[in-house]
């Protein structure tokens, strides 16, 4: 089974430099899942996934359409981690909070930022989320872990989700110690994508990383974070 990972396109996070919760695709987010669902226009896909969020449906809607796929599962767990909600306040002052917030002991970076999910119950969240999804597609963990067992090596998957969510999914796959800030550690652009393709090793499968946060499809000017 091949995973592909895509990440939503740029969101409106501020608007007249206000924070905005949940937020729809800016203009250039809309042109860039443009660009994203041609350059998978031609490719064949099993199952799609789609996280609740309203960015990654906005992205995931022209992907959908040039595949042809009109009942792509919408996943409550594929949605990024959990922040307050942030509506209406200043966006430098959210800014300031993410800054000192990286300023914290590690061993706090697991809590989460303040009102929002912690990391620990974040990455439970994924983890279980990607077991209950893969499972009956016929991938399982070997008995030899980081190992899978899988059915069918030819089919293929697709998540439309988030940066962190993302990030931990590949982690979790790889078999990788999980840290409270992944999306620094696997880092995808917007509107990118990635994918993971099983390796027979044994009587199982490791997941190799074949392409991480690829933005060929991308004009440069187009490339954001």
């Amino acid at each position: 089974m091949e995973i592909v990972l895509v990440r939503h396109a740029e969101p409106e996070w501020s608007r007249e430099g206000l924070s905005v919760d949940n937020p729809p695709l800016t203009p250039r987010g809309h042109e860039q899942a443009s660009l994203l669902a041609k350059r998978l226009a031609h490719e064949r896909f099993d199952k799609v996934f789609v996280s609740p969020m309203v960015r990654a449906r906005q992205t995931a809607e022209p992907i959908l359409e040039v595949l042809g796929v009109d009942d792509a599962p919408i996943e409550p767990w594929l949605e990024e981690l959990r922040m307050p909600d942030w509506t209406g306040t200043p966006s430098a002052e959210v800014d300031d909070l993410f800054e000192r917030a990286l300023a914290r002991p590690i061993e706090e970076h697991w809590d989460g930022m303040a009102g929002g999910e912690r990391f620990a119950d974040f990455h439970h969240r994924i983890t279980s989320g990607i077991a209950s999804t893969l499972g009956p597609l016929g991938v399982v963990p070997h008995n030899q872990a980081p190992l899978w067992e899988i059915a069918d090596e030819s089919s293929r998957v697709l998540f439309v989700a988030h940066a962190g969510t993302n990030a931990t999914i590949i982690g979790h796959l790889l078999g990788i110690d999980p840290l409270p800030w992944e999306w620094e550690r696997f880092v995808m652009f917007h509107a990118s994508f990635t994918v993971l393709r099983p390796l027979r090793i044994g009587t199982g499968h490791s997941f190799s990383l074949l392409r991480l946060g690829d933005t060929e499809h991308l004009p440069d000017e187009m490339r954001t974070r």
